[in-house]
């Protein structure tokens, strides 16, 4: 079943559109499957000197193979989602003073910093200030001032964390300094990001050294990001309004859905995680069309463990919504204390519904908790629905080698906060509650935390594969019509330009400027 792609969504309130654990670096419990899967090699980055700074000090030499290995892979990843064009530099003369240079990326900034660091690690010159030379040094030929000066920014962030592996607390200290005086939650993208993650790396040697005890850090954040995404605060609504991210993959979710359950009578969603609901007023008026054969009911199953109160609400703003197109809404809650407590029969599934799952960011918060999720599979593999929707965060923050792990977060939250820039640029006051809650607290929790404290988990979808071939999940492709939605979105935004959608395989990347960002994909039980 097709929606119209000409169709308005509009909504009341609505802006249009078993554990087994192993040992990580750190002496931290982790879960065996999903730190086995996105484990892979640590990067070293290089030392980092300036010619004016008290911190220059001894060079030691140090392997620089595996950084270039997670950059290149890294760039793989980027699979430059759009062909954009390469990027020409002009030629610099000194005389000239009219040179126009192109704005670099967040993403951009990131890896010529890091490259800068692994070029000065392979080095064998006594001159250690020459790491970071002039800003017009044949190394920079092609960039302006500024963006050396966020290179080089980057580069204190980088040399910083090495510091921490290395246990050199007191030098990764004096480094965080320089990025806090260069670093604001107010400036561009890259100082923000800066900002933030300085601020994550702090933590993190409070915790080591026992400055903090980190006792509840990455369960009280998961339970705040939870229960606030369930409101529409004004943020919610600006980045719904302004941010491509979401319309993009709930239109391409929701036909999805449709393409395995739009010709059935009797069709049951059992809903994961629903939030705000905003992707069944999407999929009501997909209904209320154009059906070939009449629909006698939508149910809606929200599954839930926390927010009681504003699911309800949720489910009576939707009730509403279907009856001012003249469908009839059924819409169930199913609370659990713990989601070791659900069970399918629950769900009151009847025998002759078309049944389908809508996972929409809820694995991530269970990856940390394996016994929960594999008790979830084990009830969605029972259920045998005719398709499971997912949507998830397209990235490897998952790994139990820090480094790997720090950059990889890095370049992710760049491309993020780049985004929020571009788009929000207008909209200063969400820009940065977004920002200073949502995204610092995700963070800090990657960064600053190990073990369980480390609840938020990011996994790409090489490693969902994996996980869900174990419960007998079998991926099937996407239809045209879903992937002609999530295109056809991005004319709604004016920021869409930059937004990214491909086909990865048989899976959807929405990315920004050539960086993953989520994936959409779509199972069945084999």
């Amino acid at each position: 079943m097709e929606m119209f792609p000409s169709q308005q969504f509009d909504f009341p309130g609505f802006p249009v559109p078993s554990k087994s654990f192993e040992t990580d670096q750190d002496g931290c419990s982790n879960d065996s499957f999903f730190d086995i899967a996105s484990n892979s090699p640590s990067p070293s980055f290089g030392e980092v000197f300036t010619e004016n700074s008290q911190l220059i000090e001894s060079r030691k030499e140090r392997s620089y193979t595996e950084s270039l290995k997670i950059l290149k892979n890294y760039q793989n990843r980027f699979r430059r989602l759009s062909a954009a064009p390469k990027r020409k530099f002009p030629a610099y003369d000194c005389v000239c003073t009219n040179v126009v240079f192109k704005k670099l990326s967040v993403a951009e900034i990131i890896k010529l910093a890091a490259e800068k660091i692994i070029q000065g690690s392979s080095q064998h010159s006594a001159d250690e200030s020459s790491v970071v030379s002039h800003p017009y040094a044949s190394s920079f030929l092609g960039y302006s001032e500024e963006d050396y000066n966020d290179v080089e920014l980057v580069m204190y962030l980088l040399a910083s964390a090495e510091k921490i592996v290395d246990n050199q607390f007191e030098r990764a200290r004096k480094l965080l300094n320089e990025c806090d005086k260069m670093s604001s939650a107010k400036g561009k993208a890259i100082e923000r990001v800066v900002y933030y993650f300085s601020g994550a790396l702090h933590e993190r040697i409070d915790r080591k050294t026992g400055t903090v005890t980190p006792k509840g850090l990455g369960n009280k954040q998961s339970l705040d990001i939870l229960d606030s995404l369930m409101d529409l605060k004004p943020d919610i609504i600006a980045m719904q309004k302004y941010v491509p991210f979401s319309q993009v993959w709930q239109f391409a979710a929701v036909q999805a859905v449709l393409d395995h359950v739009g010709d059935a009578r009797k069709i049951h969603i059992i809903d994961m995680e629903i939030r705000t609901g905003m992707h069944y007023t999407i999929m009501m008026q997909a209904l209320a069309a154009q059906r070939c054969v009449p629909l006698e009911y939508l149910k809606v199953t929200a599954v839930g463990t926390r927010s009681r109160g504003k699911i309800e609400e949720t489910g009576r703003q939707l009730i509403s919504f279907a009856e001012s197109l003249n469908l009839k809404l059924y819409f169930d809650i199913v609370m659990v204390d713990d989601i070791l407590d659900f069970h399918e029969r629950l769900l009151e599934v009847k025998t002759d519904e078309a049944v389908a799952i809508y996972a929409e960011l809820t694995f991530l918060f269970l990856v940390s908790r394996q016994d929960r999720l594999e008790l979830l599979m084990n009830v969605i593999k029972r259920i045998n629905p005719r398709v499971m929707v997912m949507v998830e965060v397209e990235a490897n923050h998952n790994s139990p080698v820090f480094l790997n792990r720090f950059l990889e977060t890095l370049f992710h939250f760049g491309a993020f906060f780049d985004c929020l820039e571009d788009c929000l640029k207008h909209d200063e006051a969400s820009r940065m509650f977004t920002e200073g809650v949502y995204f610092s607290q995700g963070i800090r929790t990657i960064v600053a935390a190990e073990g369980e404290e480390r609840t938020i988990r990011h996994v790409t979808m090489n490693v969902w594969k994996m996980f869900f071939a174990r419960f007998g999940m079998v991926q099937v492709e996407l239809s045209m019509s879903s992937v002609y939605q999530a295109k056809l979105m991005l004319n709604n935004f004016a920021c869409g330009s930059s937004c990214t959608v491909e086909t990865d395989g048989k899976s959807l990347i929405v990315g920004w400027k050539g960086t993953p960002i989520h994936s959409l994909s779509a199972w069945k039980v084999k």
